[in-house]
């Protein structure tokens, strides 16, 4: 257990922390006050409580469990690696880590197969190393941590948007603009709380999209997501009547081309490498299935 003695006041408990132990990552913080680990005065405070002069906190951060989970050998084609990280190209149809339903054959059991002992902690026994996510059945681009200090400025730099993603995606219908932003919140469905959706009281949320190519029935888009909400680019092109091809969650999931899982694929990633501070730009094909159809006659058709 460590304390922390507080030298000024009027400032929030979580950027205190920030400040001061910058090891930890603003989501490690945020998870340590909610489960009581950091305290002042002996008792809990939300994140945004403003320390005062002479304030005592406690701060317990609980041993890192061992990981239970066994590596796996999954293809997984890899783009970039170093010591500090890895960039794969996920398959569509694979689950990013294990959860209820998907106890394993996941990417994070790939991963361990290829990393062994070297991946970072940060995300808990069921998530080392994951940065961030991707859609169990969307494809691409993804970021891995080795260490913690990659994982904690990966996410930071996520969080603060320094991180530029591009999404191919095809949607149903004839999309009219050339190129549009949607700026509308998200958060939880009130009606399916598995499901996502634009909602007043959820967070920002913001797309912009232009058109590469239009079909019959259909357009070919290039996505770029400014923050990453929980299913954003479906639930947003949804809202707007042009849901994702294939998507069974945010649509009917009815198309000529018989996919299953929405056709949407995360192609580029620029960013400023963690550690040496090179700039990085990655990209990954598209999909054999998804070029086939996009280049196939049967859309030109419909």
């Amino acid at each position: 257990m460590e304390e922390i003695i507080v030298q000024t006041e009027n400032v929030r408990l979580d950027a205190l922390i920030a400040k001061e132990k910058e090891e930890l990552s603003r989501t490690m913080i945020q998870k340590l006050i909610e489960d009581g680990s950091i305290q002042v005065n002996g008792q809990t405070k939300k994140a945004s409580y403003k320390v005062q002069l002479g304030d005592k906190i406690t701060i317990k951060i609980p041993e890192i469990k061992e990981i239970d989970l066994k590596p796996q050998e999954i293809p997984i084609e890899i783009v970039y690696e170093d010591n500090d990280i890895i960039v794969v190209n996920k398959p569509k149809g694979l689950v990013v880590h294990p959860a209820n339903g998907n106890p394993d054959g996941t990417l994070v059991n790939a991963i361990m197969a290829i990393c062994k002992d070297s991946l970072s902690g940060i995300g808990g026994e069921l998530r080392p190393g994951i940065v961030h996510r991707l859609d169990k059945d969307t494809s691409g681009l993804l970021i891995v941590a080795k260490n913690d200090k990659a994982h904690i400025k990966m996410s930071e730099a996520i969080k603060n948007r320094e991180v530029k993603k591009i999404y191919i995606a095809l949607v149903r219908g004839v999309v009219k603009e050339e190129e549009a932003t949607i700026n509308m919140p998200i958060g939880r469905s009130t009606k399916d709380r598995k499901k996502m959706a634009v909602t007043k009281k959820g967070k920002e949320a913001v797309t912009h999209f232009k058109v590469l190519k239009r079909y019959p029935k259909y357009t070919l888009l290039e996505v770029k997501i400014d923050t990453g909400r929980t299913h954003q680019i479906r639930v947003h092109m949804a809202e707007i009547g042009h849901p994702v091809v294939g998507d069974m969650v945010y649509s009917n999931g009815k198309n000529e081309f018989g996919v299953e899982g929405q056709m949407l694929h995360a192609k580029v990633l620029e960013f400023v490498h963690p550690i040496t501070g090179e700039k990085m730009h990655l990209e990954a094909e598209l999909p054999q299935y998804f070029k086939e159809i996009i280049e196939g006659e049967l859309i030109e058709r419909t």
